[in-house]
């Protein structure tokens, strides 16, 4: 959505400036309208039009959007009033982008909106829905500081299980990137030099030796088309999932996978119930909630159980027969939430569930990787390998030259 900057005058005469997204420049005016202000000035946020590297990013990372969440929440708790915590949040904004929305939302805020509005209304691309219905939850609750914490936890355990899966998944990225470049820098430099030599001696060489200089040289000559197949793979690729119908066609078939897809079941599982729990944790209403986590979920065949799971409940039906009814969640979990909806715990033990296939997810990965780099190691050395071999069996048909 489009960045808009614009000044304004409330009633007592006094001038803004602030930062807003919005569709166009006249659903800006509209909004400062709203909220008792005067626009001067509205136009494009020219920070939007730079290069990505130059200039002020206008987006914002996780990692600064949970810094503002658990400074935030420690203000909160400390007593102090909603303006003043934010107010602070200004001064402490780790970067422009920040700053100007939490200047925008405190601005929001002394105007009169509650949190929850002046997050919804502004800015919609950092703060997602299940962030505003939370913080909305905490509001109607009068437990604000409450629900500002375990939205904290929330995103902290987030990152934290996603860059467990990144850091597991660096180290075999790394080595087949070595390897491919080092088969790379000996097939376009260091093999032609050699056929140069052999095409000058004029002496037959063998037949690996053959192979490889055949390849050397395709690889050499025509390295543009394979480019250029690799480009229109990920470019057909990103055509057929950019569809809804093509999305969820991958994604279910990402699911019917022999180990991938049960890796991406327990991840998705585990997404479910931590998003889940914790907002029915804070006071968000059931139906609502499932709402929310079917938005958030990254497969889309899973989500689309979510929804299903949701009409489910509306009917009357509860969480673990419409995960049973769906076919998509694994047994443990069925089983795990009908107890905690016996009981009368079904937060605590969602969030279990959480903990519990969030650890599946790390050892299971943890155990194929350690199969899988020795695997990479050893297919990358037999390449290597058949290059030297080859290399040296035509060095040695060198003495075979009659003097």
């Amino acid at each position: 959505m489009p960045v808009f900057v614009y000044r304004a005058a409330d009633r007592r005469g006094q001038t803004i400036d602030g930062v807003m997204e919005a569709p166009d420049a006249r659903a800006v005016v509209e909004r400062l309208q709203k909220d008792a202000y005067f626009p001067i000035r509205v136009s494009p946020h020219a920070e939007r039009a730079r290069w990505p590297g130059f200039g002020v990013s206008s987006r914002v990372s996780q990692r600064d959007l949970l810094a503002f969440t658990q400074q935030l929440a420690t203000l909160v708790e400390a007593g102090l009033p909603l303006d003043r915590a934010l107010g602070i949040q200004e001064e402490l904004a780790a970067t422009p982008r920040v700053k100007a929305i939490v200047t925008d939302v405190l601005k929001s805020v002394r105007g009169g909106s509650s949190l929850s509005e002046a997050l919804a209304k502004h800015h919609p691309r950092p703060f997602s829905r299940l962030y505003i219905n939370m913080v909305r939850a905490g509001e109607k609750g009068g437990v604000l500081e409450v629900t500002l914490r375990r939205l904290a936890e929330f995103l902290e355990a987030r990152a934290a299980f996603t860059e467990a899966l990144v850091s597991a998944l660096a180290y075999p990225v790394v080595i087949f990137s070595v390897g491919i470049g080092a088969i790379v820098f000996l097939m376009t430099f260091v093999i032609p030099r050699f056929a140069t030599i052999f095409a000058d001696l004029g002496q037959a060489v063998p037949l690996p030796t053959q192979i490889l200089l055949s390849l050397s040289a395709g690889f050499q000559h025509y390295w543009w088309a394979l480019v250029l197949v690799v480009l229109a793979a990920i470019l057909a690729w990103r055509v057929r999932t950019g569809t809804p119908e093509g999305r969820l066609a991958w994604d279910q078939m990402v699911l019917r996978l022999p180990l991938v897809g049960a890796l991406s079941t327990k991840v998705e599982t585990a997404r479910f119930a931590r998003t889940l729990g914790t907002m029915l944790k804070s006071g968000v209403p059931v139906m609502g909630a499932l709402a929310v986590v079917g938005d958030t979920m990254t497969n889309q065949a899973v989500g689309r159980a979510v929804g299903r799971l949701a009409d489910g409940v509306k009917r009357g039906g509860t969480i673990a027969a419409g995960m049973q009814a769906e076919g998509r969640f694994p047994a443990l979990a069925m089983h795990m939430v009908r107890v905690g909806e016996e009981t009368g715990r079904l937060e605590e033990m969602l969030l279990k569930v959480a903990d519990t296939f969030e650890n599946d997810v790390r050892v299971e990965l943890k155990r194929a990787l350690g199969l899988l780099e020795p695997a990479m190691i050893l297919g990358m050395g037999v390449l290597v390998a058949f290059i030297v071999v080859a290399m040296l069996l035509a060095i040695f048909s060198i003495n075979e030259i009659p003097l």
